[in-house]
């Protein structure tokens, strides 16, 4: 078992992750990742080139490109007037939150079985 204080840093650990789960957490922009992945353009996306791929407005689509940068999932790039939303490729935050979710799979996989059903075999 683990001790308190393992679980007590895992516990801020998830805290530090909370931008990326509500990035990630919202069907919206599950959507909006998933079409700018098939847009495959690896110098980015322009914002109205995703609003055709979706159901969603242009304000919209720029709120929710927003908390997808502000959660390190995406970058901009400017050139002139143009904005170009792409994939961060340095990935910390993704990589924070697997390690985190491998880490709370650790501290799971160590507790009893409180199901009340016995193995049998």
């Amino acid at each position: 078992m683990h001790a308190q204080t393992d679980i007590e840093m895992l516990a801020e650990d998830f805290e530090k992750c909370q931008k990326v789960l509500t990035a990630l957490g919202d069907e919206n922009r599950q959507h909006l990742i998933l079409e700018m992945m098939k847009i495959r353009n690896c110098f980015g996306a322009r914002v109205g080139e995703i609003t055709e791929k979706t159901h969603l407005s242009r304000p919209a689509v720029s709120h929710h490109l927003q908390i997808l940068k502000d959660a390190g999932i995406l970058k901009v790039r400017k050139e002139a007037t143009k904005n170009y939303y792409y994939f961060d490729p340095d990935t910390k935050s993704f990589d924070r939150l697997i390690h985190v979710l491998q880490r709370a799979k650790e501290f799971t996989a160590e507790l009893p079985d409180r199901s009340g059903k016995t193995e049998i075999g």
